[in-house]
């Protein structure tokens, strides 16, 4: 997610002791979004030349002022690419919005096709993430739908091996669940032409 190796990551929490995350039962380290956000402002601190102890006493005086992370793009309206996500299980919802989140993307939420469509007529989305099995099963036409609104591309996901029926319906891909994070953020990549991070380095 962030291109740093886990070796660097425990090295860093060992050394500095900022980033402490949680640990799972199995003793995997459990980061939440704003540990991400932060091992990205490290990251991006050694990636302008500071040195690692630099980076994280910078880091420590930002959480000392209860800081805001984000990039100045990032905190600009308007900045970040718009990705519609129609999901109808909240927890799977939760997993792919922070993902995308992680990623520089802004995750509009909807719970059923209705509240989909209305999202589309608020603001077209750069890109649409399609549970088929919202409302009952109606995400197939849902997809046909959002593509005849002008949404730009549709990501089709489900549980069900339906990739054969989302691409007629006018889908540009096809994922099936569970998803894997790393696939969900490369697929998106790859149907926007661009990373999140990268659109706003170019578009200024």
């Amino acid at each position: 997610m962030l291109g740093i190796a886990a070796a660097t990551v425990r090295n860093w929490e060992e050394r500095y002791g900022l980033v402490n995350p949680e640990r799972s039962r199995g003793g995997h380290r459990l980061y939440t979004r704003a540990q991400v956000e932060q091992l990205r402002f490290v990251k991006e601190q050694v990636d302008d030349g500071l040195a690692p102890a630099e980076a994280h006493r910078l880091l420590g005086e930002r959480l000392e002022r209860g800081g805001d992370f984000r990039s100045a793009d990032e905190r600009e309206p308007g900045a970040r690419l718009v990705i519609l996500l129609a999901e109808r299980d909240p927890y799977a919802a939760d997993f792919a919005k922070f993902f995308l989140e992680t990623e520089g993307y802004d995750v509009a939420l909807a719970v059923d096709a209705d509240d989909a469509a209305q999202k589309v007529d608020q603001g077209l989305p750069k890109l649409a993430v399609v549970e088929l099995l919202i409302s009952g099963g109606t995400g197939v036409e849902l997809c046909r739908r959002l593509k005849q609104a002008g949404v730009p591309a549709c990501l089709a996901i489900s549980t069900l091996d339906a990739r054969d029926e989302a691409l007629g319906a006018g889908a540009d891909a096809f994922l099936q669940k569970p998803l894997d994070p790393l696939q969900l953020v490369s697929t998106v990549k790859d149907l926007l032409g661009t990373s999140a991070f990268l659109h706003r380095a170019t578009s200024r």
